[in-house]
């Protein structure tokens, strides 16, 4: 079973040097590839004077990370996709279980390793932990992670287990199921759009798994750091898309109204605790949602799993 890494790389030499020699170093079984957004410093060129080995793929223009992807990867071969940030540090012998775990079970299309904090090791990272769950109302969360509280790693999942989203962080996918599902939803651009991918992929009767047997570091918020209004803006908005597109039928006419309705405190919450520019972002939210409404209507499929969530009412258990 062969696999490739595609980094995708935007302005990001800084963390291409500080973190390249690291993955090629521990990761001797595999392609490497770095897919350049349309970058304006010279990521381009260092990687060619530095690491002639490394495949160099140039997208035209910032396609964003779903949008980039999807054109990359056209470009990559092998069984085996791994989608790893430019800014995460990898372990030896990381790659083998994961793909000891494809070979276990053929139904499984997506893997994740655990994901803990390269700045505080002993702690697991906002951005995936110890494998992606969501709530009956759509809110995402993690193994280690409920909205912005972290565990510290004690070996509490060093499992194997099914879980319902694998991190874009480091996500392992078959590159038979990435193109069967047509990628991500480029019109995400950004965040959460591996969710959606995940969610699916169960859909089509596909699981998804998390593999603590391997890990990684990831410092986080090398494009958008957690305090982005943007970041704001293209959760939200991405967040109710999702739903819409992936909700059941008897589940969605209520919970996307009243999710809509949450939005409004959240925005009040998000504009008092990291300013105005916040607030005013999950409005544009909502209007980005109503203006790709019907396109998303489109790309809902002929099925959705009833038995999609692992929790119930967690933003009401976990703030009051």
């Amino acid at each position: 079973m062969k696999i490739s890494i595609a980094i995708l790389n935007w302005n990001g030499k800084s963390w291409l040097e500080k973190f390249l020699p690291n993955v090629i170093e521990n990761s001797q079984e595999a392609d490497i590839f770095v897919i350049d957004n349309a970058s304006n410093d010279d990521s381009v060129v260092y990687l060619k004077e530095n690491f002639p080995n490394v495949s160099v793929i140039k997208n035209l223009e910032n396609l964003g990370f779903a949008g980039g992807y999807n054109e990359g990867l056209k470009e990559v071969t092998n069984e085996i996709f791994c989608l790893l940030n430019s800014d995460v540090e990898v372990t030896e012998n990381w790659l083998q279980p994961i793909l000891d775990l494809f070979k276990q079970n053929k139904n499984i299309a997506a893997i994740q390793p655990k994901i803990l904090d390269f700045n505080r090791k002993n702690y697991f990272e906002f951005a995936g932990a110890g494998g992606g769950l969501i709530d009956n109302l759509g809110f995402p969360y993690c193994r280690g992670r409920i909205f912005e509280e972290l565990e510290e790693d004690k070996g509490q999942y060093n499992d194997e287990t099914e879980i319902f989203w694998a991190s874009g962080c480091a996500f392992f996918i078959r590159a038979e199921d990435f193109k069967k599902m047509n990628g991500f939803d480029e019109r995400f651009f950004a965040h959460q759009e591996e969710i959606d991918l995940c969610w699916r992929l169960i859909n089509d009767g596909k699981k998804i798994y998390y593999c603590g047997k391997s890990a990684v570091y990831h410092v986080g918020g090398g494009t958008l750091n957690k305090q982005s209004a943007q970041k704001t803006f293209l959760n939200i908005r991405n967040n109710l898309s999702m739903l819409l597109k992936n909700l059941p039928k008897k589940s969605l006419i209520w919970i996307l109204p009243f999710r809509m309705v949450l939005d409004g405190f959240a925005g009040i919450y998000f504009g008092l605790k990291n300013g105005f520019s916040h607030f005013t972002a999950v409005l544009k939210a909502h209007f980005g949602f109503y203006k790709q409404f019907n396109g998303t209507l489109k790309k809902r499929g002929n099925f959705q799993t009833e038995k999609y969530y692992q929790t119930k009412w967690l933003i009401f258990k976990h703030f009051f």
